[in-house]
């Protein structure tokens, strides 16, 4: 098939599904983020060496974090439709594929956040408690300013895993470029479109990276400044 006869019957398809993807990227990054970073900081804070050592509660959300993480995406997809048809209402297309989404990559964004905060300068947190900075603006001026460019360089790791994990949603009806990959590339053999689908996830995980890798760059410097 031509590439211009090609673009007239599958351009629209493909530019939906490529809008349905970026949605569905950015919705549960986001979602991901807010929850991680409250998972993570409080591991911190509640672990060995932070603010409020529990070791209690410190062990019971690590277990939780890692139950969460020790399952693979597709599983974790199927076995909590039941919630996501209570939460969300529907279990197909894109609404119904962000929560999933938000529940497996959030575990990995809390011990990303973790590890970032951990690298943080013990001496900053010291001096910080010494002048009086409640537990809050440590936090927030200490350990989330600070461990700011480690964030920002697992960012694209995070959103190229949910980019792929929005694939393995398609195979339940979840829409994007996954769906569209499997129903007509897969399940109709027809490989134009699989290519296609292919060539659009590599732009947009060269996209990602290079967009994240300047948000790093210009963070070091405004923090070095």
């Amino acid at each position: 098939m031509e590439l211009s006869a090609f673009f007239d019957k599958y351009g629209e398809l493909l530019a939906q599904g490529t809008v349905d993807t970026v949605v569905m990227v950015l919705a549960s990054t986001l979602g991901a983020y807010v929850i991680g970073i409250v998972l993570g900081t409080l591991l911190t804070v509640l672990g060995p060496d932070g603010l409020r050592p529990n070791r209690v509660a410190y062990s019971a959300l690590g277990w939780l974090v890692n139950m969460a993480r020790s399952l693979p995406f597709i599983i974790l997809l199927l076995f909590i439709i039941p919630v996501t048809r209570v939460v969300v209402g529907t279990t197909l297309g894109v609404p119904a594929a962000v929560f999933p989404l938000i529940i497996s990559a959030a575990p990995f964004v809390a011990r990303m956040v973790e590890s970032s905060e951990a690298e943080v300068d013990r001496g900053l947190i010291e001096a910080a408690s010494s002048m009086g900075a409640s537990t809050w603006e440590i936090i927030v001026k200490v350990y989330l300013h600070e461990g700011l460019p480690s964030l920002l360089r697992g960012l694209p790791i995070v959103i190229i895993t949910i980019l792929g994990y929005t694939a393995m949603a398609g195979t339940v009806g979840a829409g994007g470029l996954g769906d569209i990959a499997i129903r007509y590339g897969y399940q109709r053999y027809q490989d134009d479109v699989m290519f296609a689908t292919v060539i659009i996830l590599i732009i947009m995980v060269q996209v990602i990276q290079t967009v994240c890798n300047l948000l790093v760059r210009v963070c070091d410097k405004r923090m070095r400044s």
